[in-house]
Formats: structure tokens, C-alpha cells, sequence
């Protein structure tokens, strides 16, 4: 299989519910990928641009898993991006060392994904909010991917225990998702 790097971009995986449970399926389901859990490794925010550069270069897909929050990446990923994906390296006219590595973008939301649409809630699909996250793929030479989501996993809706298994089986499929999609491009049909 591919090198498969998984950067967790949750900002305390203790605490999380969905993202927990797809990253300990996606383990199960890609024991030989690398994962790195930002939050662990680095609680500071003090990241350790040469290391992660590094095992950005030894990865041929990166799978970036992580909460929705607030349209975007959460800030703890944003920061890791600005610190690793710089001038020289990731882009720029020296900047092609991740050219034709490919991304992929996981994640969830607390609000269902019939709320990302025109005139709900959101007002807009969820698609509309990923284009930085496709031109940031696009300016480092990164293959995009697509993504993989999933709506309706807060913690708010978590009241009761069938309402629990509920979104641990939606978070179990997402996983399955992300791994199928990744089975996909290595067999070339995706």
C-alpha cells in the first residue's frame, strides 16, 4: 500500500467522541499507516517543523483527520500547517517537495449534513467551505483527494444511549469510508 500518513487535527482527542472511535478503526483497518495526534505530541503548539516535514516527505497520501470547527480546520491544525507547509518546502519556486503526493481531507461536524445547504442553517453546502483547503493542496502540488464527512456527531445530540450508538456507528462508517476510499487508489480505481 501506499505510505499513508494520518495527521489527528482534533485539539483534545480525550475529549472527543467521533474522532476518537474513526481513528481507533482506521488503525485497525491501516495498521501499516503513520499517525500523528497533534494534541499529544504537541500540547505546546511548538511543532517540530523539520520532523513533521520529514514524515510528510516519507507519506505519498496524507489524510487529514479532524472536527469542523467553525468552517475550517481547528486551530491547532491551522497553526501546523503554518509552521510545516512553508516558503521553500511546500511551495514556492523551490517549494515542490510534495508535488504529486495526494490529500485527502476527513472530518466531522456537530451539525447534520442536511443543514449545509442553500437556505438552511448553514446556507451553504459543505463543499463551498473546502476551497481553502483545495487551494492550499493546489499551491503545495498536492493530488486532491476529495474528502470524506460526516454530519451530526455533537456532543449536544449525545443525550441518550441509543442517540450514542447512533454516532458510534455513523463514526465507525466514516472510518470505513476513509479506508475504502484509500483501498480505491492503491488497487487505481479511484
Amino acid at each position: 500500500m501506499n505510505n499513508i500518513l494520518v495527521v489527528s487535527g482534533h485539539p483534545d482527542l480525550g475529549i472527543s467522541f467521533a474522532n476518537k472511535i474513526i481513528l481507533d478503526r482506521l488503525a485497525s483497518l491501516l495498521p501499516d499507516a503513520a499517525y500523528v495526534f497533534l494534541d499529544k505530541e504537541y500540547p505546546d503548539w511548538h511543532f517540530d517543523a523539520a520532523r513533521e516535514q520529514q514524515r510528510l516527505l516519507d507519506a505519498d497520501v496524507i489524510v487529514l483527520q479532524f472536527p469542523f470547527f467553525w468552517y475550517g480546520v481547528p486551530s491547532i491544525m491551522k497553526k501546523w500547517m503554518e509552521d510545516v507547509f512553508v516558503h521553500g518546502f511546500s511551495h514556492g519556486s523551490s517549494g515542490t517537495k510534495l508535488h504529486g503526493k495526494r490529500l485527502l481531507a476527513s472530518f466531522t461536524s456537530g451539525a447534520p449534513e442536511e443543514l449545509y445547504r442553500r437556505g438552511a442553517l448553514q446556507n451553504f453546502p459543505i463543499e463551498d467551505f473546502l476551497v481553502p483547503l483545495r487551494q492550499f493542496a493546489s499551491l503545495c502540488g498536492l493530488q486532491w483527494l476529495d474528502f470524506v464527512y460526516s454530519g451530526g456527531l455533537s456532543s449536544a445530540s449525545r443525550q441518550t444511549d441509543a442517540q450514542a450508538l447512533l454516532m458510534r456507528e455513523k463514526a465507525l462508517a466514516h472510518a470505513e469510508r476513509v479506508a475504502a476510499k484509500l483501498k480505491a487508489l492503491q488497487e487505481g480505481t479511484a
